[in-house]
C-alpha cells in the first residue's frame, strides 16, 4: 500500500505513515516525559527512535498498516502519534496513541486513534485489534472506550495493573 493510499483526513488532523522526514519530530515527542514516560519501553534515547523508526516503516510495507504521524489541518503543526503495532507479548496488533501534552483534553486522542481503528478494520482487514494501558490511565481508557474497545483482560507489569482493551471488526 502507497503512502499515499494510507494517509488519513479527518476533521482536525492529517494522518501520514511515518516516513525518515518525521525523524525530528518523533525524536522530540519520545524524549519527552510528559508523553513518553507512560508508554511501553517509556522515554526514548533520539538512536533508539531512529531504530524504531525504521521499524515502523517495515511495518508498513509488511502489513499494510502502521503508525501515523499526526499534524494539525490548521497549521501543519506536529501533533503526536497513532496507529498499530504487533505485540512482542502474543496479544495481537494493538492501536497506540501519544499527543503532546498541550494538545490533550481536545478530542484529538480520540479523533486520531478511531480513525486508526477504522482503517485497522476496513482497509488492513484485522478482525481483531487490542489495546493496552494502565489501570490508572483514565485519560486513555476513556479514548479507548469512546472509540468502541471494550476491556477484555488484564495483567501487571513492573507493579502496575493494566488493563487489555479489544475491538473486533464488525461481521
Amino acid at each position: 500500500m502507497s503512502e499515499h493510499a494510507a494517509a488519513i483526513q479527518t476533521g482536525r488532523l492529517d494522518l501520514r505513515p511515518v516516513s525518515g522526514a518525521d525523524l525530528a519530530d518523533l525524536q522530540a515527542l519520545k524524549a519527552d516525559p510528559r508523553a513518553f514516560a507512560l508508554m511501553l519501553g517509556g522515554v526514548r534515547h533520539p538512536t533508539q527512535t531512529a531504530e524504531e523508526l525504521a521499524e515502523d516503516i517495515g511495518f508498513w510495507a509488511r502489513h499494510g498498516v502502521g503508525i501515523w504521524t499526526l499534524r494539525l489541518r490548521a497549521d501543519g503543526r506536529f501533533a503526536g502519534i497513532a496507529g498499530i503495532m504487533g505485540r512482542d507479548d502474543g496479544l495481537g496488533m494493538a492501536l497506540r496513541f501519544a499527543l503532546w501534552p498541550e494538545l490533550r483534553g481536545q478530542g484529538l486522542a480520540r479523533e486520531a486513534a478511531g480513525a486508526a481503528l477504522r482503517f485497522a478494520h476496513d482497509r488492513a482487514g484485522l478482525p481483531r485489534v487490542v489495546a493496552v494501558a494502565r489501570a490508572d490511565n483514565f485519560a486513555s481508557r476513556t479514548v479507548l472506550g469512546s472509540i468502541g474497545m471494550r476491556p477484555c483482560g488484564g495483567f501487571t507489569r513492573d507493579g502496575e495493573a493494566m488493563l487489555i482493551y479489544e475491538s473486533l471488526a464488525a461481521a
